[in-house]
């Protein structure tokens, strides 16, 4: 069935047929590297869809040099995640990335400019904290997906992870170890906070639960806060679910250093299942985004060939990955 915008997109094409979207641009185009089969399996899915590749796109596509701007937080583990995969993604098909960090003094438009500036005439924004209007204005100057973010204006693609069944599998992993009090550490005004925690209330009450949020940003040293206001409170919640890795890593190293057992007297799940959560010293429950698919589905969205960008909304499932931070609450 056509995406949102109400033509056919080789998008929809490579889901009618069950392939991957470089499967069904090589098909396409007519070149070798997919079987007979798969090939017309792809072309019968085109015809019944009604696809027509734009040339133009495709024209103006070859006639630009070979390189993805990227625009990514260097202080967020799961952004280099995702760029890590990128590069792995981009060499599968012959583009080279070209990074631009935003930090605490350099905005993410100044990052993005960056990479205009440099001539780059394809965006990747993982996570971007910008406007509606700020994202219509670039999708003006270049072709631009984002990564990891509901934001949607102008003709941006997107992929994204879906956040609501993530965020749903995490309470439903505690409540069915049988926790019945569950705070969430929230995220601030990050990409994708405010997703998660709806999520997060809304999984509560299905449930018959009191939804009970906590103010924070996606930072270790904002765990670590969350961390000394629930136990100023006197006896903390039996567990915790946090915005991300990075929050529940503050969270959970304070709790250990004050003596506070996990999962014994506390259970902690993070969210985005970065390197750091994997560690043997910290073996933390966490919910994963797939960077490597996020990554792989970004790149194959920004250089197949006669498309054009036409605000098409992927969405990644999510997977639960349970360690060592999460068991039954105390008695």
């Amino acid at each position: 069935m056509p995406t949102n915008s109400g033509r056919a997109t080789i998008v929809d094409v490579a889901r009618a047929a069950g392939t991957s979207v470089s499967s069904a641009s090589v098909a396409l185009r007519g070149a070798s590297g997919v079987s007979e089969p798969t090939r017309e399996r792809i072309l019968e899915a085109a015809r019944r869809l009604g696809f027509r590749a734009d040339r133009q796109a495709s024209l103006l596509r070859r006639q630009q040099p070979r390189v993805l701007g990227v625009t990514f937080a260097l202080d967020q583990p799961f952004h280099t995640d995702v760029v890590d995969n990128l590069y792995r993604a981009a060499d599968g098909c012959e583009h080279d990335l070209v990074l631009s960090a935003a930090t605490a003094t350099r905005s993410e438009t100044d990052a993005a400019e960056s990479l205009l500036r440099d001539r780059a005439r394809t965006l990747l924004l993982i996570s971007p904290a910008l406007s509606e209007r700020q994202l219509a204005e670039l999708t003006t100057r270049a072709s631009v997906v984002t990564i990891g973010s509901q934001l949607r204006a102008g003709q941006a693609d997107s992929v994204r992870a879906d956040d609501q069944q993530g965020i749903t599998d995490a309470v439903e992993h505690l409540v069915s170890l049988g926790h019945r009090d569950i705070a969430y550490a929230d995220g601030g005004d990050c990409a994708m906070s405010a997703v998660r925690r709806a999520a997060y209330a809304e999984a509560m009450r299905t449930r018959g639960l009191e939804p009970r949020v906590i103010g924070g940003a996606p930072t270790e040293e904002s765990g670590i806060g969350i961390a000394d206001h629930l136990l100023a409170q006197g006896g903390p919640p039996t567990a915790v679910l946090a915005h991300n890795d990075m929050i529940a890593l503050g969270l959970l190293l304070t709790l250990r250093s004050r003596g506070i057992a996990v999962p014994g007297e506390v259970s902690v799940v993070g969210y985005d299942d970065t390197r750091t959560a994997a560690l043997a010293t910290v073996r933390l429950t966490s919910v994963s985004q797939d960077a490597a698919r996020l990554a792989r589905t970004a790149v194959e969205l920004a250089t197949t060939e006669g498309e054009e960008p036409s605000g098409q909304d992927v969405v990644v499932p999510t997977r639960l990955v349970v360690r060592d931070t999460t068991g039954p609450p105390r008695e």
